[in-house]
Parts: C-alpha cells; structure tokens; sequence
C-alpha cells in the first residue's frame, strides 16, 4: 500500500478555505516556540504509521510454539520472534505519550484568550491548526490500522504469558525490549482498547480542560466544533472540493473531521450529539454516507463506538438511526 503522508498539500484550515501549500503554513514568530515542539514529534509520526503498517506479527512462530510446548527450540525461535516486535509495540506506546503532549500544547495556544472567536484563532494560527489536524490524521489512521491487525495483542499476550513463566523459572530474559511489569500494564491497557490512540487523545483532551479551570470550556469546544465545520465545508461544497489535488486530501479532511467531533463529544458536557451541540451531526455523517463505503467504514466505527454520548437518551432518533 505503500507509505502514508500525514499530512496532504492542500488541506486548508481558516475560514476562507485558501488552499494552502506546506510553505504557505508558516509558524508566525509567536507560534514558533509551540510549532518547532510539535513539529519534532510530527516528523516521527509518518514512520510510525509505516512501520505499524508493515507490522506482519509472530503468528506462525508462536502457534509452533504453543503447539509443541516441549520442543525448546520452537520456543527459542517464537521468543526471539517477538522480543524485536515488543520493541515497536512499546515504542508505539511511548509515542501516544509524546502526542498527548504534543495535543496539550496546541490545546493551550488555539484556546487561549489571545483572540476573541475560534475562527480568528483558526485563521491567525493556521501553522498550529494545521499540525493539529495532522495530529488527528495520524490517530485516527493508526487507530484503521490497529483494528485490523489481531497480531498486535496476541503478540503481546504471548510475550507477556513466557516473560512471566520465565521470572518463575529464574530463566534470565535477555534483551533491551524487556518491559517491566508496570509498564507492561500500561501497554496491555492501551492496545486493549478498539482505537488506543483516539483513547489517548480523548483523554488528553479531558484532562486539559479539567486542568485549565480558568479557562472556559467554549474556548476548547467551539474550537473543535469550528474545525469539524471548515471540513464539512469543504467536502460537501463542490468549489472547494474540486480544488483538492488528490484522494489522499478528502481522507485527510474525512480523519480530522472525526476526530474534532469525538474530542468534542469526550469535553462538552453534553456531548456532539445533543440538539444544543455545535457541530451538524448530520451533515457530518452525511457527508461520511456519501463516501465510497469501504473507505469510511472504520470512521462510521468510531463514530458508532468510540464517542461518549450516541446512545443517551436526548441522542435525535434520525442521528442514531443514521449510524446503525
């Protein structure tokens, strides 16, 4: 399938839409200091997604192995077969860390009270609501990719099932990608999640309003709720969308647009679905209906299960129907 880009040419953020060129985002000197941060952690996300990609697990090795429990070999073989993947495992883990950070610092510049409205924190800091899109672009694509690989928790299962039987066997466990027991845990918890990442993010996004007690809660939600606007915009609006240069840019917009909308639904009181939300649930997921269907199905999915509102009560009966 080749390699991914995180971040298509022409994706525009701002109300005017202007198709802008990587060039054209240009931190301004007073988003510099946040960008330059974001940017180290953004330049390793499009490897991580190539790497996660290419991720083909230990499958074989470890049925051999769990087959014939008495051939020491097999069990040398599955073994050295999955350390080196625990290796990326862990190091996918560890970058969630680094984009939860990464999130808390764009949260703090696009939210604060520099600029009265959303749209002109959108429009004076478009360098850091790009990277911000970009940010839910690599999520909910590492989330479509984690989905469909069982490899990643079975893998994980195995190592952590021999690593333990090998502490009780005083068998030393030699390699640098051994994990500790508590960090172990903390993996274990992340992958067992259906989307890890969107998780993190949810998270991330919870924690920074409830840390920033000071600020009100519209300076974040009405920022979400404005991205998730520009992109339906410039989807269903055929000016705008006969600009985009390729596919790769309407994934784009289709990924970010998903991802503002579930953030919105974790940090609003009463979530994106209610009838006083900001976001147009239904134009958003008609404009997901009426992609090609294999290639929204896991955006309908995180919609469907990963948001925390869909199925209360107040939820418009055409919005859930709209999504079964």
């Amino acid at each position: 399938a080749g390699t991914i880009d995180i971040c298509p040419a022409d994706f525009v953020v701002g109300p005017f839409f202007v198709c802008v060129s990587p060039a054209d985002a240009q931190p301004t000197e007073a988003e510099r200091e946040i960008w330059e941060e974001v940017d180290v952690v953004l330049k390793d996300a499009k490897a991580i997604l190539d790497e996660l990609q290419a991720y083909k697990g230990a499958g074989p090795d470890i049925r051999e192995a769990i087959q014939n429990p008495n051939d020491e070999a097999l069990q040398e073989k599955a073994w050295a077969a999955v350390v080196p993947l625990v290796g990326k495992l862990k190091k996918f883990y560890e970058f969630s860390q680094r984009l939860e950070a990464a999130l808390h610092s764009l949260l703090g510049a696009l939210t604060s009270e520099t600029y009265s409205d959303p749209t002109q924190h959108l429009e004076r800091e478009q360098a850091l609501a790009r990277q911000f899109a970009e940010i839910l672009h690599f999520t909910l694509r590492f989330d479509e990719l984690k989905m469909t690989n069982p490899a990643i928790q079975n893998d994980f299962s195995y190592y952590r099932r021999t690593l333990s039987r090998m502490r009780i066997n005083n068998v030393p466990a030699e390699g640098e990608n051994e994990v500790n027991n508590e960090l172990a845990n903390r993996i274990s918890l992340f992958y067992a999640d259906a989307t890890p990442m969107l998780k993190t993010l949810s998270d991330g996004t919870t924690k920074f309003v409830s840390e920033n007690k000071n600020l009100p809660i519209e300076n974040t939600t009405d920022c979400l709720s404005t991205m998730a606007s520009v992109c339906k915009v410039m989807l269903e609006t055929p000016e705008y969308r006969s600009r985009f240069t390729s596919e790769d840019t309407v994934s784009f917009c289709l990924r970010v647009m998903v991802g503002v909308i579930i953030l919105y639904d974790y940090v609003h009181p009463v979530g994106a679905f209610a009838k006083s939300s900001k976001i147009d649930m239904k134009g958003c997921i008609k404009v997901l209906k009426d992609q090609p269907p294999n290639s929204v199905e896991g955006l309908l999915n995180a919609l469907r299960y990963t948001t925390k509102h869909l199925n209360d009560e107040s939820t418009n009966k055409t919005i859930k129907s709209m999504l079964q």
